[in-house]
Formats: structure tokens, sequence, C-alpha cells
């Protein structure tokens, strides 16, 4: 049972589904609203206000603490190796130790889906490293939390179990990119937390500390509205069910002296409706040369505008998923395409603030054969999606073209 403070999750008429579309924009125009407000829409607007004003405060929280650690710990070439080969850091516990904690004492009914355990934190001896991060970022006074507290809030987001009935719950990624993470300033790395209400996302909240403001293919500054910005001060982005996508400059910025603005715009896919004039992003370590539609179109990382038909531009950057899906909902990329690897496993916290930025934003998110993503397949613990063949993001507007492309290629032969 739903504590009273958290009855407003009840009370309210159900929520749309967030799959339903919105009107996207006039092809090859970007529109673009400006609010100032702690949120971009009204707590009438938006049924999970109160939820996603935490989120927004935690995933902010959780961008300052990466930088702290990026700086601190770089230095001292701290980096760990998981067991999957991905690297990771005392920032991916902290964060998901500081989301955990926070969220447990404000919404104690709703439980975590997070990637971290604590086991190989401890055999590696720095729990007090994340202790000492957390502590400079939690509301809790330091006295008020133990090691073993920290301990506890991370193996909280591994040991959630569900049942086969719809359920509501959190979805961290507290680094998605720990490469770009580990790489310093010039690689991007995102926060994401998402809502999952009775089965389905209702916001989405994605940090990311060191987006660069001004890339030689597109101008994130146009895609917000801002003038006169310095690049790679971050950003954050925001989606609520029904109420659009929205990004503003992270609150806590690299520089202190530089004071961002508070003004929200709203974020929408690019109007690109033929695939090879469309900006094509895939994951670092799969090649163009293994997805489908490279029966169909060469890749070039080219950046003038001399792109022949049978040719697609590749944007030449980005770690993690979720990184894509921003671009893809602020109108930087058109498609990201992600294949399935039997060898690796599809973890919802990957996908999920993205599909529903992406979506709200007016673009589409299914897997190759045009299916949605079902993030309840994993009954019990709902850590894992099985897309079929892959994920396909796109701006909407050649989705089902790709998704038939996609089909097809088996058949053809390569060029």
């Amino acid at each position: 049972m739903i504590p009273a403070m958290d009855l407003h999750l009840l009370r309210s008429p159900p929520g749309v589904r967030f799959f339903r579309r919105h009107p996207s924009p006039a092809p090859l125009r970007r529109r673009f609203v400006t609010v100032s407000s702690i949120l971009p829409f009204t707590k009438e607007k938006a049924k999970y206000h109160i939820e996603l004003e935490a989120a927004v405060e935690l995933v902010e929280r959780a961008c300052s603490l990466c930088i702290d650690v990026q700086r601190s710990l770089l230095s001292d070439g701290r980096i760990l190796e998981k067991n999957d080969q991905t690297p990771v850091t005392v920032a991916d516990f902290g964060v998901q130790a500081l989301v955990s904690l926070e969220l447990g004492k404000l919404f104690p009914s709703i439980p975590l889906v997070a990637e971290e355990d604590s086991g190989f934190l401890q055999s590696q001896n720095l729990v007090d490293l994340v202790v000492s991060a957390v502590s400079d970022k939690t509301s809790f006074h330091e006295e008020s939390f133990s090691h073993a507290d920290v301990l506890e809030a991370i193996d909280r987001g591994e040991r959630t179990e569900f049942g086969t009935k719809p359920a509501t719950y959190w979805i961290l990624d507290p680094i998605d990119g720990t490469r770009g993470f580990v790489k310093g300033s010039k690689a991007l790395y995102v926060v994401g937390l998402s809502l999952v209400v009775e089965g389905e996302i209702m916001l989405g909240v994605m940090g990311c500390p060191n987006w660069v403001v001004d890339t030689s293919h597109w101008s994130i500054t146009g895609v917000q509205g801002y003038k006169n910005s310095s690049p790679g001060l971050g950003i954050i982005m925001v989606a609520h069910v029904g109420c659009g996508t929205w990004t503003k400059r992270l609150r806590h910025m690299l520089d202190s002296s530089f004071k961002p603005s508070s003004d929200w715009t709203r974020c929408f896919v690019d109007g690109c409706s033929l695939v090879h004039k469309a900006n094509f992003c895939i994951p670092d370590s799969q090649a163009w040369e293994s997805l489908p539609l490279s029966v169909f179109y060469d890749a070039t990382t080219n950046d003038n505008d001399d792109i022949g038909d049978k040719e697609i531009r590749l944007l030449p950057f980005c770690c993690g998923s979720l990184c894509k899906y921003l671009m893809v909902a602020s109108g930087g990329a058109s498609v990201f395409i992600l294949e399935v690897k039997p060898e690796r496993v599809t973890k919802a916290w990957d996908h999920a603030a993205g599909m529903i930025c992406v979506h709200e934003a007016g673009g589409k998110v299914t897997d190759w054969k045009g299916s949605e993503l079902d993030l309840a397949a994993d009954q019990v613990k709902r850590r894992i999606i099985y897309p079929a063949g892959g994920v396909l993001v796109t701006n909407g507007k050649i989705h089902q073209q790709i998704v038939e492309m996609i089909s097809s290629s088996s058949t053809v032969v390569r060029r």
C-alpha cells in the first residue's frame, strides 16, 4: 500500500500512454518555446509534477557529484574494471547511492531498479571514497547515515523483485557512457532517471555535464534558444507524458563564475524525411558495415553537404546509449540504431529515460520489427529488455521506412 505522502499517485486520472504521438514540427524547421520556472509546465498539466521536480534536483546533484569525482579521481588513476569490461568509477556507485538514499526518503513505497551492487565496490576497498562523494551532495546530515546505509542504498537498486502485474518503480542509470567519463571532458556521458507507473514510463530526466554546445554538424545553442553561451557547460533534459520534452543548462556548472539561465526550452526532433539525408548515431562498439542498412548506404563522417544518394552521414562521437537518445530528442541526429548482440544483455536503464524524451519530442522508439519495447518482459527484475533484432530510435518521419529496409536487407545483394 502506498503511504499518505504518495497518494497523489492514485488520485489523479489515468495518465496518457507515452507512446501517443504529438504533432511534430514542419520539415527541416526547429521551433523554440522558452519559459522560466522550476519546471516548464504547471502541476495541473503534469500528474507526476512532484516526482519530476525531485528527479530533476537529484540528477543535477548527481551530475555535480560526477564532476567532482572526475576532477579528483582521474588524476589519481583510480579507474576500475567491472567483469563485463566496462570501465566504472567511484562516481557510478556514488550516484546510485545518492539517488537511492534520497528517493528512499522522498518516496519510500516506490522501488528502484539500477545497475550496480556493492559487492565489487567492497572488494576494491573504495567504500570510503563513495561515502565521501555522497556526503557532499546528500540532504542528510553526514552523521545521520553510515557506511552500511550507503552500501544498502546501492544494493536497493539490484535486489528489487516484481511479479507479473504492472509495476511502479524508478529506473536509474548512474552513468551511461562510462567510457566517456574516464576520457575526461572530451567525451560525453549521461545520468538517466525515469519513473515507470503501472508499466508505463511517465517521466524521464537526463543530465549531461559536459554537453558540447556547438559541434561541426549542428548547434545545440539553436535547439535551446540561448544566446552568447559558451561551450561545454552541460544540459539537463526532462520529459513528462503529455507535456513534451524540455531542456536547460545544468545548475551545477563547470565554471562557477557563470550563472546559467533558468529558462526551459522545448525540444523537437528534426524534420528530416529522407533516409539518405538523415544524421545517424550508432554504438561505439558497432561498425556500420555490420548493420542491415549498410546494404543500401555507405557511411561517411564528412561534415559538408556533399552526401550522395547512396551515402548517409554518421556522427562520429557520443559514448553510451542515452547520449544518442538525447541527440535525437534535441534534433541533433535523426536516427540512433543499435543491434542486439547475443553475447550482450540489453538493460532497461540504458533506454528508459531516453525513450520518453524522444517520444515527447515527436520521435519514435521500437525494435527492428517496429514493435514497442516491453519494459515488463523481465517479469521478476524489470532489468532486461528483449528487442527483436535491435533498437531503432528516429524522428518518426523515416521510422517505418527504415523498419522496412531492415526487413528487406537480408534479400538485398550487397553492392
